[in-house]
């Protein structure tokens, strides 16, 4: 029997088994071994996470090469001559995976300098307290007494398509670039979809996007959604609006996607930016009396627990926010609970206060609560908007696209939300999650003095 206080009644250390070494699993291994538990990883495929590392970090880093190479185009507007850069593939792909390893490496030092065990190989429960774990090294049964699962999502594959990693592709197919397609058809127009089309058409590739929808990044905010369609028409992308795909096919060198209405997009390569399916088949979830939800994923209390009391879940498997930021969170507050300091001072997290940020061009951030959701519900908000183009520094930058949007109580003043479109709207969004987190007034924002000439002016103006 153990107590919250990190030591079983006979005095001996709690035994803390993680099963996943991404965001959410080396978090939760690095804080609960500082704060006195014996922490084992557990991980199959990286230490830093499969999704992080293989699919996330290599599609930021393209991202940036593809926006620097935006931005040459736009200096003639500054003042200078405007060259066409070239893109060196080896080049490219050797600064992907020096970040990869990077990562990987201060991911794997800092779990050492905290004496967390890390086992490679596939973990199976065979009781509730207990895992086989399979391995290049043979088999060995891991006893514990607090588990914590993260094994987080893979790309969904649908029935009607199969990808062959060469021309009909997931995400992770595409890291790191074998070439640059001449023509790409997404499919898919979320978050991931959207940065992959903006990503493609950076380097110059001729850009299919199937919408099932009448707008791209449903459940977002309809003016940011348009701003981005403007966006991507002036590269030159063709939008498949009210269109659902059903079938992939290859047909020579040519790839062709059917919809659902008859239409079809032929390209050199097509990519399935569909959503995610959760990691949590075999992992012998029946032996550990653990419960998926109809969707595959673990449904959890606000102390990401399971439906069994020492066993939690954290990350894209807990079918909460598939965010990096949210699954290291959850890491955290799962160490605090699993050490007794829920007891003492213990915030929840409110996933309805994580903001997010989509990285194109322009980027797309928000948080809290949106426009159309307040709306929806008949809550009375307060919403100022300002656009960029009117404040020095984005002039200076020549790019003057997008708005910053606060949204607030009219009675109390208190920051609810907002999104922001334009340059740095990753980096500006903070401030507004501040705000919504620390439950902080429009006052606030305005009465502190922030630097000029700066993109965060637009932040004050909004909140004036």
């Amino acid at each position: 029997m153990t107590t919250r206080t990190g030591r079983s009644l006979s005095g001996v250390t709690l035994r803390f088994l993680i099963i996943g070494g991404g965001p959410a699993g080396n978090r939760a291994a690095t804080y609960a071994a500082r704060l006195g538990a014996k922490v084992t990883v557990i991980e199959r495929d990286v230490i830093g996470g499969a999704a992080h590392l293989w699919d996330c970090i290599p599609s930021k880093t393209m991202i940036a090469t593809g926006g620097a190479m935006s931005f040459s185009r736009r200096i003639r507007g500054m003042g200078l001559e405007q060259a066409e850069p070239e893109v060196d593939i080896h080049a490219l792909t050797d600064r992907i995976e020096g970040i990869k390893n990077q990562m990987q490496h201060d991911v794997t030092r800092l779990l050492a300098s905290q004496s967390v065990r890390l086992v490679t190989g596939t973990a199976r429960f065979t009781s509730p307290h207990s895992v086989q774990v399979v391995g290049p090294e043979g088999t060995e049964t891991i006893e514990f007494d607090a588990a914590l699962i993260a094994t987080g999502t893979r790309p969904r594959i649908p029935e009607w398509c199969e990808p062959d990693g060469d021309r009909i592709l997931t995400t992770r197919d595409c890291y790191p670039p074998k070439v640059f397609p001449e023509s790409v058809t997404v499919v898919g127009s979320g978050v991931t979809g959207v940065e992959f089309v903006h990503m493609f058409s950076s380097f110059g590739t001729q850009v299919n996007l199937v919408v099932s929808r009448q707008l791209v990044l449903p459940g977002k905010d309809p003016e940011a959604a348009s701003i981005l369609e403007e966006d991507f028409l002036r590269r030159g992308v063709k939008l498949l609006k009210g269109a659902r795909a059903v079938a992939i096919d290859r047909d020579g060198d040519e790839v062709v996607v059917r919809c659902d209405d008859g239409r079809e997009a032929r390209s050199s390569h097509a990519v399935l930016a569909i959503g995610s399916v959760p990691n949590t088949e075999n992992l012998g979830l029946d032996a550990a009396g653990v419960d998926l939800n109809e969707w595959g994923y673990l449904d959890i209390s606000h102390h990401c627990v399971t439906n069994q009391p020492h066993i939690y879940a954290a990350g894209d498997v807990s079918g909460k926010l598939p965010l990096s930021s949210v699954a290291s969170m959850q890491g955290r507050k799962v160490a605090e609970h699993v050490m007794g300091l829920h007891t003492i001072e213990h915030r929840h997290l409110d996933y309805d206060k994580a903001a997010s940020a989509i990285f194109t061009e322009p980027e797309i951030a928000d948080v809290g609560l949106a426009e159309a959701e307040a709306f929806a519900s008949g809550r009375k908000i307060r919403v100022t908007k300002v656009p960029f183009s009117t404040i020095p520094k984005a002039l200076i930058n020549n790019d003057p696209r997008g708005f910053v949007k606060i949204i607030s109580d009219p009675a109390t003043g208190e920051v609810l939300g907002g999104s922001i479109v334009g340059r740095h709207a990753a980096e500006l969004i903070s401030v507004i999650a501040l705000a919504v987190t620390a439950n902080l007034r429009v006052s606030d924002i305005v009465e502190s003095l922030l630097v000029h000439p700066a993109l965060a002016e637009a932040l004050a103006e909004a909140a004036e």
